[in-house]
């Protein structure tokens, strides 16, 4: 017998709190957070360490809509949290779910 597939089938969107709490466990292990070139320049320019953008990985809640990434089982989404006194910063994250976390661009969010 031969298995078919629906190209057709749409996965099921992770709700805002599940992403969350999918992130928070991944971010515990620093091992599972990669960074771009990209986040990686844009945090040099705006004095956000790879420290900061864990930290609001490991606390900080999504902001904005979830969306489908490049790959099944890839959903990107921005996580906010407060840093460094008053200020706000959002990590622009692809989420590989069970797996790891791809930091795509990391910034301010009051500028």
């Amino acid at each position: 017998m031969t298995k078919q597939t629906n190209a057709n089938v749409v996965p099921f969107r992770p709700t805002c709190s599940a992403l969350e709490r999918e992130i928070r466990a991944l971010a515990t292990e620093t091992g599972k957070v990669y960074f771009g070139t990209h986040s990686r320049e844009r945090m040099c320019e705006r004095g956000i360490t790879r420290e900061d953008a864990i930290r609001v990985l490991r606390t900080g809640c999504i902001e904005g809509d979830i969306s489908e990434g490049a790959e099944q089982g890839e959903w990107r989404c921005k996580v906010v949290a407060r840093v460094k006194g008053s200020r706000e910063i959002g990590v622009v994250t692809i989420v590989v779910i069970n797996k790891e976390i791809f930091v795509k661009t990391v910034e301010w969010e009051d500028l």
